[in-house]
């Protein structure tokens, strides 16, 4: 990848983006999720950047990007609002977007809600909105699983994610999504970038300003109406790229036939970060798609 540049959006947050590749090829944009940045996509941004402009952002809240206070600043839309803010910035109409876990579940969104802008979604290890959602609800496995986010939710454990409390989340937390070692030049990185000042809890605010409901495993709230009423289909081609060792997405996450019509799934044999476990195979993929 390329030096990072500070970009100043229109929606007031300054963010780290890595640009490669030539303007004149066709834009991709790629999405990071929790708990990386742009760092997510280092070893396939290069091969991208072979026949397209790519631009990866590290979003709000993650290493040195703004981190707006209060956790409403983490909302969803506002973070699709920077996402369409950075194509304006860099003069891009349509582009495909690509994104992982938080970044895959913002660039659902986007494509829902602006398909005018996205001309291609990939996905990888992220779920749909209603399918997860009512896979929560519906999904025992899923809702044990997905448990992990009401911990994330709660405000007292900030504290405790500096220093050698930085170190445990990253050797207990976070390496139980992983299937290899996270050590030397990628430790040394994560650890960085979350110890920025403000990072973790900016991090953990995207979890906090997300509409998603998790129940406790006792628990039977209210069923969100949306569950059972039509949903819009999305309107662009899809492809989903899915580790299938994720142990916080299952594979019900993939029963997305009623709600893309253009669908292509590809299966690898990773966990939840498979852009970096297994970036052969993602990009093997992407290509077979057609980018």
């Amino acid at each position: 990848m390329t030096e990072l540049q500070s970009l100043r959006l229109s929606t007031g947050v300054d963010l780290d983006v890595a640009i490669s590749g030539d303007r004149a090829h066709p834009p991709v944009i790629l999405l990071h999720g929790f708990p990386e940045s742009h760092r997510t996509w280092r070893h396939i941004a290069p091969d991208l950047a072979r026949d397209h402009y790519v631009i990866a952002p590290d979003q709000r809240g993650f290493a040195r990007s703004s981190k707006p206070q209060g956790v409403a600043s983490y909302s969803p839309d506002k973070i699709v609002a920077d996402l369409l803010a950075l194509a304006d910035h860099l003069k891009i109409d349509r582009f495909t977007l690509v994104g992982h876990d938080w970044g895959g579940a913002i660039a659902w969104m986007a494509a829902l809600q602006h398909p005018d802008r996205i001309e291609r979604l990939v996905i990888v290890n992220a779920p749909h909105p209603l399918v997860f959602q009512r896979t929560i609800f519906d999904d025992p496995d899923q809702r044990k699983a997905s448990q992990y986010i009401r911990r994330f939710r709660d405000t007292s454990i900030d504290q405790g994610l500096t220093g050698a409390g930085l170190e445990k989340f990253l050797g207990s937390t976070f390496a139980h999504h992983v299937t290899h070692a996270i050590a030397g030049e990628d430790k040394a990185a994560y650890l960085d970038e979350w110890s920025q000042p403000g990072a973790m809890t900016a991090m953990l605010n995207w979890y906090r300003a997300s509409p998603i409901v998790v129940p406790a495993m006792d628990e039977t709230p209210p069923r969100p109406a949306f569950l059972d009423a039509p949903f819009p289909p999305m309107r662009m081609p899809v492809l989903v790229i899915w580790g299938m060792r994720d142990a916080a997405l299952l594979p019900s996450q993939l029963d997305l036939a009623d709600y893309v019509p253009e669908l292509t799934i590809e299966k690898i044999d990773a966990g939840h970060f498979v852009p970096w476990e297994k970036p052969e195979a993602v990009i093997a993929a992407m290509r077979r798609w057609g980018i």
